[in-house]
């Protein structure tokens, strides 16, 4: 089972993710939260498809909302009561597939 991680720990992981990205992700309500805007609806979707299927793989599935070419998205670790390593995990797989 996944850990909560320490405010201190957060925030150095929230740093190393956010190193050179443009969008930054940020905690918002205790999650980690990003907003990705794409060109095009078919383009938002098709990463939400390639994103579920490893999320599925890492047994951690995010909060999204997709409207359009935008996709709203909350991590955190139900089990473990707040952001884990599972989040970040995620967050990045999610950065490398973004285009």
């Amino acid at each position: 089972m996944a850990e909560k991680l320490s405010e201190e720990s957060i925030q150095s992981a929230l740093a190393s993710l956010n190193e050179g990205l443009e969008a930054k992700w940020e905690i918002r309500d205790g999650k980690l939260y990003k907003e990705f805007k794409f060109k095009s609806f078919i383009r938002a979707f098709g990463w939400m498809t390639q994103i579920a299927i490893w999320a599925e793989k890492l047994k951690h599935h995010p909060e999204w909302f997709n409207v359009y070419n935008r996709v709203e998205v909350n991590l955190t670790t139900h089990d473990a009561g707040g952001i884990s390593e599972l989040d970040f995990k995620l967050a990045g797989k999610m950065e490398a597939l973004f285009v």
